[in-house]
Parts: C-alpha cells; structure tokens; sequence
C-alpha cells in the first residue's frame, strides 16, 4: 500500500519496536493525529480466541465515560408505547414492518445503530442479510433488543460502544476523538480495556490479548504493552 507523505513523517515518530505505556502511547497517537479533520482515535485489539467456536466469542458494549465524539443516529423497531417511549427519549427514527421495503428495496440505511423491542425481532430477522454485515442487527448482549429502549437510547446516545471479535479475531472499537484532552481518551480506554478483560471467555486457553494497538483514523498504529491488562 503506498503510503501519504503525512503518514511517513507520523511513522517516523512511532518506535516500533517498543510496546508504549498507555498514558506514552495516547500522548502519542495525538501527536501524530495531523489530518485536516478531527481524527477518530480507533483501538485495535488482536486475541487468540477462535470467533468460530461458540464458547469462545467476545461480544458485547460499554459506555465510555466521555463519548465517542461522534453523534450516533439511531433507529428503534417498536410499537405502541414503546414506540411513543423511544420518540420521547430522543430516537432518531421509530417505526415496524413499514421500515423493512425502505431498508431492504431502496437501501435506506441513515443509522448507526439499530434498537429493538423483542416483539419486533420477527419483522427485524427479515432484515437480517441487509443489516448483519454492516454489524447493524440489533443483540440482546449489547443491549439493543430490550424493553426499556428509553435507557438504550440514552446509553447509545451517550457513548455507548460495541465490541466484538472479527473474522480474523480482532476487536476494532472508537475510544474518542483526537481533539480529546489525553485524560479523557486514557479514561475512556481504561473503561474499555477492562470490559474486554473481563469478558475472557472461560474456555480459552492461552494469551487472551496478543496486542493492543491505538491508531488515528488516517495514521500508524502505537503498539501498548498489554502485560498490565491481564
């Protein structure tokens, strides 16, 4: 891959053969962050579990204490006084089986995460080539098929993040944004690293995090030495 001169010059800076503290490595990652936009500050995190057995998946979501940054639109699939209950708690879009032709014949997809109450999975399931592998279908782990969806809403509004592991293992998840001061993104992946730990699967055998990387949208990647997560 041909790399920009602005990327060279970041990749000058970052030791890469040194696994960074945390506080060093957002210092860091800031540094570099030199783009004309504000850089979403993304985390990379290699495990040795296997995704293809059940009993060793990583999934689910945290709230970071500052945010992501970014302003999270929001669609709920509920009725009634649900559907009155998430338009109150400040859904973007609330609808039932009239969103389905919308999402699925004119690919309306202006959303980025999906709630919804369990009666609706039914009409949601038939979504389900359209939104899985956008990682939109909605899972009662991360807390977005519930009947409380006034408290989804408000916890996804206010920094909620999912994390789950991908074909090859990894966990990619925001922490926050590069105009962030570095107590904040430090709190945010402090919230973040320790859901993940927590979230060790029983059945694994072996090193859980291989590596924990910090990367700006647009530069190269600070490797964290991991020994103080386990």
């Amino acid at each position: 891959m041909k790399r920009g001169k602005k990327y060279k010059e970041a990749a000058k800076q970052v030791d890469r053969t040194q696994l960074y503290e945390t506080n060093d490595a957002i210092a860091l990652v800031k540094k570099i962050s030199t783009a004309k936009f504000d850089e979403t500050i993304e985390a990379h995190i290699r495990t040795g579990c296997d995704g293809r057995h059940a009993d060793q998946q990583v999934r689910g979501a945290v709230v970071l204490p500052n945010g992501t940054g970014k302003t999270v639109r929001v669609l709920v699939f509920a009725k009634n006084l649900k559907a009155d209950e998430a338009q109150n708690a400040g859904a973007d879009y609330v609808g039932a089986e009239e969103l389905i032709p919308k999402i699925q014949n004119e690919g309306w997809l202006d959303f980025d995460v999906v709630v919804a109450t369990p009666d609706m999975m039914g009409v949601v399931g038939r979504l389900g080539r359209v939104l899985g592998p956008k990682g939109l279908m909605p899972n009662p782990k991360a807390g977005t098929v519930t009947m409380d969806v006034a408290k989804a809403i408000k916890d996804i509004k206010a920094g909620k993040i999912e994390y789950r592991l991908d074909k090859a293992n990894i966990i990619h998840v925001p922490l926050g944004k590069a105009s962030f001061t570095e107590e904040q993104l430090q709190e945010n992946f402090q919230t973040l690293i320790d859901a993940i730990v927590k979230a060790r699967p029983a059945a694994l055998k072996g090193t859980y995090l291989k590596s924990v990387t910090l990367a700006p949208t647009m530069g190269p990647g600070v490797k964290l030495n991991t020994a103080r997560f386990v």
